[in-house]
């Protein structure tokens, strides 16, 4: 392998772009940049944003990279790119946008969820068409919206792409997609990768929607190459491939080493994912664990839950705390916060189905009400709702060895440990945090090299690449194991007492 290549990866997110420069031969990111995003949001659920605001995002940041010192741009072999999963972006015969993305966090389609789930006999004939469930945050739900409510955009509709597949269009002018985006979209059979007709007649029995979905392409597989005048504008050879890309969670698999059994990818931020590497698909026949494909040529079990730094955001503003000062606080309490317990469902909760549950504190009395208390109880509650997530895992033959932590959370130590003793496995962090990014750029490493040079496979890559910082490795600690075991019965006890497995 040549040290002297470049890649490219690029991390489209709700909150914002982020793109990194990849060197193999020096091992590391060489550069990177990041810009915000907008969002369009009103009190019905609606959170939309333009995909023009990703493509102006994408242009900065790339020209942020390339303009770093000693780059040398001729060099760049491939470009990756990591989307937010479920989006609906319209297109219409010209390739325009017809209207504002529909985003994963839009909740203003759950009547159309319902709908189709009807019409296609109920929940268990959805899961048996697709491996899903048909969730609001999935991408089916907000094109029958649009045909509902905005017909007139509906009869223009002539494409369909989620948002890194409008990356990768404006990118090489090929509209295509690959399996593990295309399982978040409700209408996409992750055992046959193959669209789902039964679902999409159900939408629409007119046939259209089945003229509108792009090429699906396995994950190895290039889009295509970069258009001329994208080389031309960013200075870059006019041969550069454009990998197939992925979601953002395929692509942190892939920057987390996430690609073979074992491993367990954990992201503490505003929500929280959980998820696994298999070489067979994995269906819950409850529908709580999103049976997605992989990125990386296998499929991606995932749990995600709606609240985890929501609860110590909350509390640290609450009180008026820094990260510092609330992360002390947490730790001058002991395990079990003097037996207060947090179901932190501030947001309502997606793993298990509680889209109308509101959070609550028990076991508060006159001497455990302290900050140190509120404070430890809103990292524990979190866990411990992550900690069902992984239950949901097991029981569906997941056998986890290590989790990976990322997100925000995962930077301090108390949660890492807190993490390691609730879930009773080791934990680590990725040296890079930008998972996301260089698992786009890993992608579209192993892409190249497998169009140019013979191929390798995509763990080999990810075993040299991908550094974890074992100095900050944590071990569960077989007491604090003990204790948490108990508080969880207990908060299992609450949530069942409280809530129910599903809300009526």
């Amino acid at each position: 392998m040549r040290g002297d290549q470049l890649f490219l990866g690029i991390d489209s997110g709700t909150q914002g772009t982020k793109a990194v420069l990849f060197s193999p031969g020096q091992g590391k990111i060489m550069a990177g940049a990041s810009v915000s995003h907008r969002i369009i949001e009103n009190n019905a659920g609606r959170r939309e944003q333009e995909p023009h605001w990703w493509i102006d995002a994408c242009s900065h940041a790339l020209h942020e990279v390339l303009r770093g010192e000693g780059v040398k741009r001729e060099l760049v072999r491939a470009i990756g790119v990591s989307g937010q999963q479920h989006g609906f972006v319209p297109l219409d015969g010209r390739g325009g946008v017809i209207r504002p993305a529909k985003l994963w966090c839009d909740t203003e389609t759950a009547p159309q969820c319902h709908e189709i789930t009807s019409k296609v006999g109920g929940h268990d004939k959805v899961i048996a068409f697709v491996g899903n469930s048909m969730a609001a945050g999935f991408t089916a739900s907000k094109i029958l919206w649009m045909k509902q409510n905005e017909p007139e955009n509906y009869d223009r509709l002539k494409t369909i792409l989620l948002p890194h597949d409008y990356i990768n269009y404006w990118l090489t002018g090929e509209k295509k997609t690959e399996f593990g985006d295309a399982s978040g979209t409700a209408y996409f059979d992750v055992r046959t990768r193959s669209w789902s007709k039964a679902i999409l007649e159900a939408m629409d029995d007119s046939g259209k929607l089945e003229s509108c979905l792009p090429e699906l392409i396995p994950s190895e597989a290039p889009v295509g190459t970069i258009r001329p005048h994208i080389a031309e504008r960013f200075q870059l050879p006019p041969d550069v491939l454009v990998s197939s890309g992925g979601g953002d969670n395929m692509m942190a698999a892939i920057g987390t080493g996430n690609v073979s059994p074992g491993i367990i990818t954990m992201s503490l931020g505003t929500s929280g994912t959980i998820y696994a590497f298999t070489d067979h698909p994995v269906v819950d026949p409850n529908g709580e664990l999103a049976a997605f494909c992989s990125s990386s040529g296998g499929w991606l079990p995932l749990v995600c839950t709606m609240n985890v730094t929501v609860a110590t955001e909350l509390t640290r503003a609450l009180l008026g705390l820094g990260l510092k000062e609330l992360n002390e606080k947490a730790s001058n309490t002991p395990i079990g916060s003097e037996g207060i317990i947090l179901l932190p469902y501030f947001n309502g909760e997606r793993t298990p189905p509680l889209p109308n549950a509101k959070a609550s504190f028990f076991g508060l009395t006159s001497t455990n009400y302290t900050p140190e208390n509120l404070c430890r109880a809103s990292m524990e509650g979190a866990t411990l709702g992550l900690r069902y997530g992984l239950d949901v895992l097991i029981a569906q033959g997941i056998e986890p060895a290590e989790i990976r932590l990322t997100g925000g959370g995962a930077k301090s130590r108390l949660w890492r440990q807190m993490v390691a003793d609730i879930f009773d496995l080791p934990v680590v962090r990725p040296k890079s945090d930008e998972a996301g990014a260089m698992g786009a750029a890993l992608q579209a490493m192993w892409c190249y090299l497998g169009v140019k040079e013979g191929g390798v496979s995509l763990k080999e890559l990810t075993d040299e690449f991908i550094s974890l910082d074992e100095d900050e490795r944590v071990l569960p600690e077989k007491t604090h194991v003990f204790q948490y075991s108990g508080i969880y019965q207990h908060y299992m006890q609450l949530k069942e007492k409280l809530w129910g497995s599903t809300e009526n």
